[in-house]
This record gives structure tokens, C-alpha cells and sequence, in this order.
């Protein structure tokens, strides 16, 4: 990946798109920096403490620590996730979407895009109103700051901090390197790692001088810290494994003769990815799976021993409801997504207006089948898998009762897979400009 990123660096045009993308990412961590008025940071700062293994400390894992600091970026790219979702889903069930998407051309893309970015805006609307409702419920606000005023300040700053994250995102998507959402993603989670590596060290100084655990003390035994970092590095391997492997269809060409030229009669084969949607099942599934806990804590956690809280309990984010939910919508997202980008009737149309046949399979519907048969059982292993690697940290979260854990485990996850997809898009690129170094 170092090599690659060189190498790329070398040719201009790709060092333009790499300092362009720095340069969104050096804004987006201003961004970070910069604080709302009328927010008391500290008292909020210990308040979601409280709730790190909650929806509220993902969302400040994602926001690379913002969202507990209350910056202009707080909300950072939740809202167009929960958009994209939104308007990927009702693609598929409105018709007139889903032939705006399929046959609409460049045109179409712009219309959606277009539907997404307003879809965006009413969804950090109402995360804004009810960040701001949390805060003013749990006493969080600054001294006098009850007024119409200082709320309106606080929703339109989170509004407009959404809104021009979203843009930077797709500035980098055009001008930059890479998927700009997924980018800044990453470098909101990879900026929590020295505080996640300071919280460990204090967790193992806090074994040493035998403090009790609690809500807000972490204690972290030494063996445990190893098995930590072992299995994470266990778990990058084997992400990185899983993100490579491929089923090869062979593919066989017959043989034509064109004037007095004769075409054809080569094998190749048709490449399919055992996990070709990436981390989108895991962030889409993660979203709407902690939608009902997040819309209750924004509104207000019940209290203690009443039936609102036993409620609430059986379905956060370290509830056994919870980590079935995840697990089954994580498989649901993995097959949609293979559906969208993987169209078996289209394939064996090319396959045979091409004049090539998979050896065994008549052109047609034997290949349809045939394609369609293969594509659900590599699905079906790539969303076992990524169920696996998700739902495995929130059970040892769970066990050892530490619930930053399973953020910890999800973080990597993403920050893996942005990675790969983000070299293999430079790698793409410089085979486009014909650059044979990396190749060597």
C-alpha cells in the first residue's frame, strides 16, 4: 500500500488529486475543532462518556470525536448515509426511480444524486433538532441559553456543518482520490486512535493500582490488552483476505472468422468478489438497526426500574435483540447490494453477444442460472463473514464488559476497508495513465 501510494505520487496529475484530498481532510479536522456556541463541552463531554457503548459514542467514534465536543461537525456524514439508504431503498421499490437509475444515463445519476443531497438536508434537520432537544433535556446547554435564539443558533451551525461535509465528501469523490464519503469516514475514525490508545494505557494503570471498574473508569488487564491487539491484527489479515478472494467463472470464446482474420477461441474467466459491497452492509446495517435506541436516547433515556428502561435495555446496542438484528440486516444489505451491482441477465447478454459461453452451460437462461446460483453463494459466505467480524466484538464487549470494544471492532472494520478500496482506486487510476511502475 506505502509502494503504491509512492508511486502514485510521482506522476502529477495523481499528486494534484492526493494534496487535494489532504487538504478537504486538514478542513474537515478544523471543522472538528471549531465549537458551537451556547453548548457547556465539558459537562457533554462527560455525559457521553457515560454513554460510550451506546449509539451516541458510535456516532462520536464516526465523527472522529466530534459529535461529544459539539463542533460544526457533529453530525459529520451520518445524515447522508441514512440518505443514501433511504434513497437506494425506494430505487428499488418505485418504478420511476429505478428507471431513472437504469436508464436515465449521466442525466438520471445527477437526479438522484441531486434527490439525496435535499433528502440529506431534512434528515440533519431533525438529528440536529434532537441533538439539540438531548442537550437541553440532559441540562447540557450553556447558562442562559434556553432562549429560541441560542436553539436556533445550534440547529442551523449543525445543519450547515452536515451539509458542507456532504459536499466536501463529493468533492473528493470528483477532484480527489478515492469514495469522498468513505474518506472522510476514515479519517474521523483514524483521528480516535491516539485517545483509544491513551484510554487502553490508562485502563492498564488503573489494573496496576487497583481501581475498581465502572462507568466512566476503564480497567484493562495486560493479558487482555495482548489478546486485544493480536486479535485485531488477526482480524485486519483476515479482512484483507477475505477482501481479495474471488470466485473465477471460466469462460471460453468461440472461434469467428471476420474477412480473412480469425477471432476468438481464447478462455478467460469471469471474476466475482466474495464480499463485492465492501463495508456499506455494515455502516447501513448499523444505522437503521440503532435507529429506535437512538431516536429514545435523543428524546430521553427512561429511568431506572420502570418498563420504558427495561424497553430500552432489550434493545441497545449490547442487547442480545440488538446483535441479531445487526447480524440479520447486515446479510439483507449484502444481498441487496450484490443485486445492484451484479445483474446476472445483463452479464450473460454480453457473454453471448460476445460470443463467449461458460464450458457446460448453454447461452441463455442455463447461464442465467448458472451465474445466479454462484452469486448467491458468495453472498451468502461474504455476509456471513462480515456478520461475523461485526457481531464478534459487541459478544466480547459483552463478556469482558467493556463495551468500547465492539465500537473498537467496527472501527477497524471500516478503517480496513476504506484502505483497500481507497489503493486499489489508485491502482485504477495509474493503470488508466498506462504507469507500469507499480506493476514491476
Amino acid at each position: 500500500m506505502i509502494q503504491t501510494i509512492r508511486k502514485a505520487w510521482a506522476i502529477p496529475e495523481l499528486r494534484k488529486k492526493i494534496i487535494f484530498t489532504l487538504l478537504i481532510l486538514l478542513i474537515f479536522r478544523i471543522g472538528n475543532a471549531i465549537t458551537v456556541p451556547y453548548v457547556n463541552v465539558t459537562l457533554l463531554e462527560d455525559y457521553l462518556n457515560q454513554m460510550g457503548g451506546t449509539i451516541l459514542g458510535l456516532y462520536n467514534v464516526m465523527s472522529g470525536g466530534a459529535f461529544a465536543t459539539a463542533t460544526v461537525f457533529a453530525l459529520s456524514i451520518q445524515p447522508y448515509i441514512n440518505s443514501s439508504i433511504i434513497i437506494q431503498l425506494l430505487t428499488v421499490a418505485i418504478p420511476a426511480l429505478e428507471r431513472l437509475a437504469r436508464d436515465g444515463g449521466e442525466e438520471g445519476r445527477k437526479k438522484i444524486q441531486s434527490i439525496t443531497r435535499y433528502t440529506t438536508v431534512g434528515i440533519a434537520v431533525l438529528q440536529a433538532f434532537g441533538y439539540y432537544m438531548l442537550m437541553r433535556s440532559n441540562s447540557l446547554l450553556a447558562t442562559g441559553a434556553d432562549g429560541i435564539w441560542p436553539a436556533l443558533v445550534i440547529i442551523v451551525t449543525f445543519i450547515a456543518g452536515s451539509s458542507f461535509v456532504m459536499w466536501m465528501g463529493e468533492q473528493v469523490t470528483e477532484f480527489g482520490v478515492g469514495n469522498g464519503i468513505s474518506i472522510i469516514l476514515f479519517a474521523g475514525i483514524l483521528s480516535r486512535v491516539p485517545s483509544m490508545v491513551g484510554a487502553m494505557y490508562d485502563g492498564v494503570q488503573h489494573w496496576a493500582a487497583g481501581t475498581e471498574a465502572s462507568d466512566t473508569v476503564m480497567v484493562l488487564h495486560p493479558a487482555l490488552l495482548v489478546l486485544l491487539l493480536v486479535g485485531v491484527l488477526a482480524l485486519v489479515i483476515f479482512i484483507v483476505f477475505i477482501n481479495d478472494s474471488e470466485r473465477r467463472i471460466p469462460i471460453q470464446y468461440a472461434k469467428r472468422q471476420v474477412g480473412r482474420k480469425m477471432y476468438g477461441g481464447q478462455s478467460s474467466y469471469l471474476p466475482m468478489k466474495v464480499n463485492m459491497s465492501g463495508v456499506l452492509p455494515i455502516i447501513f446495517a448499523q444505522s437503521i438497526a440503532s435507529l429506535p435506541v437512538t431516536v429514545w436516547t435523543f428524546i430521553g433515556i427512561p429511568e431506572e426500574e420502570t418498563i420504558s428502561r427495561s424497553i430500552y435495555d432489550a434493545i441497545n446496542t449490547q442487547s442480545i435483540i440488538y446483535m441479531v438484528v445487526y447480524f440479520i440486516m447486515i446479510i439483507g444489505f449484502s444481498y441487496f447490494y450484490s443485486t445492484i451491482q451484479f445483474n446476472p441477465v445483463e452479464i450473460a447478454n454480453n457473454l453471448k453477444k460476445q460470443g463467449g459461453f461458460i464450458p457446460g452451460f448453454r447461452p441463455g437462461k442455463p447461464t442465467v442460472d448458472f451465474i445466479r446460483r454462484v452469486l448467491n453463494k458468495i453472498t451468502m459466505f461474504g455476509a456471513i463473514y462480515l456478520g461475523i467480524v461485526a457481531i464478534c466484538p459487541l459478544i466480547l464487549g459483552k463478556v469482558v464488559g467493556n463495551s468500547y470494544l465492539a465500537i473498537g471492532g467496527t472501527s477497524v472494520i471500516i478503517v480496513v476497508g476504506v484502505a483497500l478500496e481507497t489503493v486499489k482506486a489508485l491502482e485504477a487510476q495509474m493503470l488508466m495513465r498506462q504507469y507500469k511502475g507499480f506493476l514491476e
